[in-house]
């Protein structure tokens, strides 16, 4: 598959889409957002406007309604073949339609028609949803408003192609809409910063205690790029619980009828103070064409091909001794470094990192379900608990086989992904990892990849955790029902949220408690969350909505999804609360026109933002790079400038201006971080050298002439100038570094002996730093 295939040019036709409105509603952790979609037809026939757009998988959509000449239409939800009924029957008479659905493929893709929008009119769509918001490694709450929606790939044996394929492009700067967003912040700790990668106006506390506030996106914004907000609480990293009264016009017995619960808990326990020797790591990476582009739409982001490699080798130099690896390669075809895994010795890291060096994004389409199919077939190491470790861009059409597979096999092994770059599918980045029990992180603009993998690496070392349960104690006649599916990992310090259903009285003064019970390493843990029952008045149902998308995600994705038992239960659930499922749609048919709309009906897509322009400029400096979205005049005028481009970087790097010069300094560092990295032996230390000595700022003569004691092994010497380098030079990388160093003080602290005090002093002289000797267990 060529990476830039299916981009078209946006047409000289008017785009009716002509701008989106935001408003978002955050409370804690939940987003409640409300989308308004402003649309006006400046032809001469009626259009049908449709607008395919990308959303987050978690998205309880629960709402959608039209306003056309100040008449609100508001849409029901039906069955999906229903709904597609009404919405074409109502285009035959010539009536004005609605018609909001999720794609077939993949949960994280949506559509909104606008049907026979007369000429000269103006219409307006809002849909409504809620989400949780994801937690950051420091805490901060994520909410992503996306825009970017890459071409998913149509793998060889799929014979409809992914919906992606024909969607108009709009270059970056020329997309015909804008987008408003307001942000209303709502939490019980105060709320410290909100920090975006899109320009806003100065957060403005609503109150003294700064538990509200409110914040604007600048106006003007070109809805070219994906939106993030990072919202940072004061002690919010704590266990809670939030009941929703039950929806007094509900259906008996539905889940709507009864009041909910969301639980947040924040196990901890302790960690091994010893790093695990065991496990079967599998790193799977994506070299499909789509991963030369770079990670971000900003400038100096590396290409994501180069960040999986980098990474690939802060992971390979942090795997313990003992265990065992392999790694793939996956696009159209796929190869893999070993005929099996093999054991985690020196002959073999060297190996592995010789290929890694000749990787590249070289192998067509993402191809991810084969090569998943190959892994699963093969037999795993006895005793070696099985960690897949996925590195893609996401661009896959065939997503829901995919999460089925990984379901399939979910009890054989524990799945860590990463999708990279703006784009990437959230439907098939958490749907395997929530299949099998591991974490999912997503890696966009400048955002280095190598610390998030180090986290989940460590993640993945850690004992896994057993019987999982939750206990209640509730006043007399109330029970509790579990929505969502108990987690099936936990890992120490990560939030884990589950929902629940109270069926029963409840007494405004009466407390319940739960426990989160489980075992770790032999031993029972027990997290308490004590809470009234109060429970909160509210017409929006958040709770609900989200308890009832948990639900219908936990059935889409089972293991008998295709059974009538678990569809049926998938649109009683969809239906009963309003939200969106793969099996329902939300139509609205406006009949209260004087006169059956006249004309040819012409269909209208509306373009998304072109997010690979740049790629145009590799296609003119690599003759074999075919674009079909580049024109012979824009490769010519790119080869010209090609040489300019380098010369400017160039001089940039020699002679940075003084706004360039932090950035600058800062790439140096890590480049010396990389290289004091690769040079790191498989048991932990470091060789003396003249590499080991340029990174270090001296010669190797001189580290050979400070050996504190003649008869040291000068490997032992070594190994501690490159801790002590790392405490000084790289404290703020600490969490990419972190694993290896501890291989390290492992191995030294059993090589040195007596002389480890001395080896410390010395090296702290020697590099002029001062690291305390309880790095090294002193």
């Amino acid at each position: 598959m060529d990476p830039c295939c299916g981009l078209l040019t946006v047409s000289k036709i008017p785009v009716p889409l002509k701008g989106i409105s935001v408003d978002v509603q955050v409370k804690g952790f939940v987003a409640d957002v409300s989308a308004t979609l402003k649309y006006k037809n400046e032809e001469q026939n009626p259009l049908e406007a449709v607008f395919v757009f990308p959303m987050d998988a978690d998205s309880a959509v629960y709402s959608f309604e039209a306003l056309v000449d100040g008449k609100r239409i508001v849409a029901e939800i039906q069955e999906k073949k229903e709904a597609h009924q009404i919405y074409d029957d109502a285009l035959t008479l010539g009536q004005e339609a609605f018609l909001l659905e999720e794609d077939d493929s993949s949960g994280d893709i949506f559509s909104c028609s606008v049907g026979n929008l007369p000429p000269g009119q103006e219409a307006e769509v809002t849909l409504a949803f809620v989400r949780e918001l994801s937690v950051e490694a420091d805490g901060a709450m994520r909410f992503m408003l996306p825009a970017v929606l890459n071409p998913r790939y149509t793998p060889k044996d799929q014979k409809k192609q992914s919906v992606t394929a024909s969607i108009p492009r709009a270059s970056k700067g020329s997309l015909p809409y804008t987008l408003e967003l307001s942000v209303s912040l709502q939490s019980l700790y105060r709320i410290s910063r909100v920090e975006s990668n899109c320009s806003l106006t100065p957060l403005q506390y609503t109150k003294d205690d700064k538990t509200t506030a409110q914040v604007f996106l600048s106006p003007g914004h070109r809805f070219d790029r994906d939106m993030e907000l990072l919202i940072y609480y004061q002690d919010a990293n704590t266990p809670s619980v939030s009941v929703e009264g039950r929806m007094p016009s509900a259906e008996a017995d539905s889940l709507m009828s009864k009041a909910a619960m969301m639980l947040s808990f924040y196990p901890h326990f302790p960690e091994a103070e010893e790093q695990s020797h065991c496990g079967e790591f599998i790193f799977l990476i994506d070299r499909s064409g789509s991963m030369e582009f770079n990670v971000g739409n900003v400038q100096n982001s590396p290409r994501r091909i180069d960040s999986a490699k980098e990474t690939l080798l802060l992971l390979l130099k942090s795997l313990p001794l003992g265990c065992y690896f392999n790694i793939f390669g996956f696009g159209s075809t796929f190869d893999s470094f070993f005929p099996e895994s093999v054991e985690y010795t020196q002959k073999a890291m060297d190996s592995a990192l010789e290929k890694v060096k000749m990787m590249s994004a070289d192998l067509g389409g993402t191809e991810i379900l084969e090569p998943l199919k190959y892994i699963y077939s093969t037999a795993g190491k006895s005793g070696h608990p099985r960690q897949l470790f996925v590195f893609t861009d996401g661009d896959v059409g065939n997503t829901n086989q995919v999460i089925a597979e990984v379901t399939r096999n979910a009890d054989n092994h524990r799945c860590f992904v990463f999708g990279i770059g703006e784009g990437a599918s959230t439907a098939l980045i958490k749907g395997i990892s929530q299949a099998a029990s591991g974490t999912a992180e997503f890696i966009t603009g400048k955002e280095r990849m190598q610390s998030k993998a180090l986290r989940s690496l460590k993640a993945a070392l850690q004992p896994a955790v057993n019987n999982i349960a939750l206990r209640w104690t509730l006043p007399l006649g109330l029970e509790a029902a579990v929505v969502s599916q108990l987690p099936s990992a936990i890992f120490t310090g990560q939030r884990s949220i589950v929902y629940a259903l109270l069926k029963g009285k409840m007494e405004e003064t009466a407390q319940g408690t739960v426990f989160l019970e489980y075992t770790f390493k032999d031993e029972t843990f027990q997290n308490q969350l004590q809470f009234p029952l109060q429970s909160e008045k509210t017409s929006r149902a958040t709770i609900h909505r989200l308890a009832a998308k948990s639900l219908i995600m936990d059935l889409e994705h089972s293991r008998d999804s295709c059974s009538e038992e678990v569809r049926k239960r998938i649109l009683e659930t969809s239906l009963q609360s309003g939200v969106i499922s793969s099996l329902t749609a939300y139509v609205a048919v406006n009949k209260d026109l004087n006169q059956p709309i006249q004309g040819p009906l012409i269909r209208r897509d509306i373009p998304l933002v072109r997010q690979i322009d740049y790629c145009c400029m590799r296609a003119a400096v690599l003759p074999d790079y075919k674009l079909y979205s580049c024109s012979p005049e824009m490769r010519g005028r790119l080869k010209a400038s090609a040489g300019k481009r380098l010369w400017r970087f160039l001089l940039r790097w020699f002679s940075p201006q003084p706004e360039e010069a932090e950035q600058v300094t800062s790439e140096v560092l890590e480049s010396h971080l990389l290289k004091l990295i690769s040079l790191q032996n498989a048991d932990g230390s470091w060789t003396l050298s003249s590499s080991l000595a340029s990174v270090l700022g001296t010669s190797e003569a001189n580290l050979k002439a400070k050996i504190p004691n003649p008869g040291l092994d000068p490997a032992v010497w070594a190994t501690v100038l490159a801790v002590i380098w790392l405490y000084t030079s790289a404290a703020e990388q600490r969490q990419e570094w972190e694993l290896l160093e501890g291989k390290a003080v492992e191995w030294v602290k059993g090589k040195a002996g007596a002389a480890l005090s001395d080896c410390v002093r010395a090296g702290n002289v020697l590099l002029k730093a001062s690291v305390d000797a309880a790095v090294f267990g002193l």
